[in-house]
């Protein structure tokens, strides 16, 4: 079963992008802080840190559309990220693998615009994306992580 989840939050960190010969992959660090109300006052609670990773399309447009500071809210697939650091301590990260992210317009505005359509060679005069059948998920892990595993995969 998956643990799919919605969180609203910070993007805390500059989008990074990475491709390869079929794929595009996005990452950044969502920064999730409460407001509590300690003593009749109203202050910020701990921030929790999520990483979001963005796969093809949805890559490609978060990469265009988002920046540091933004205010957002991610819909996806919880995972645990697993490695070994240089010390070979094994180390462990909640990632959210996004289906849907988008600017929380409970906080601002934005504007709109649609990924131009193209013809598809199998169909001609039929408007296709032809992002529409996204590959697998690419888990790019940081330069020095060796990846032991992902937890909660089927």
């Amino acid at each position: 079963m998956d643990a799919t989840i919605s969180l609203s939050g910070n993007i805390g960190t500059d989008v990074e992008t990475f491709t390869g010969d079929d794929w595009v992959l996005a990452r950044f660090r969502l920064a999730c802080t409460p407001r509590v109300r300690r003593g009749g006052e109203w202050t910020d609670g701990e921030t929790t840190w999520i990483s979001v990773r963005a796969s093809n399309r949805l890559a490609r447009n978060v990469a265009a559309s988002l920046h540091k500071g933004d205010p957002v809210v991610v819909t996806g697939r919880l995972r645990t990220h697993v490695w070994q650091d240089a010390e070979g301590v094994k180390q462990d990260r909640l990632i959210v693998e996004a289906s849907s992210v988008g600017h929380d317009l409970n906080r601002g505005t934005t504007s709109f615009a649609r990924n131009e359509r193209v013809a598809s060679p199998a169909s001609p005069g039929e408007p296709v994306d032809r992002d529409d059948v996204d590959p697998e998920p690419v888990d790019e892990p940081a330069p020095d992580e060796q990846v032991l595993g992902l937890g909660g995969r089927d």
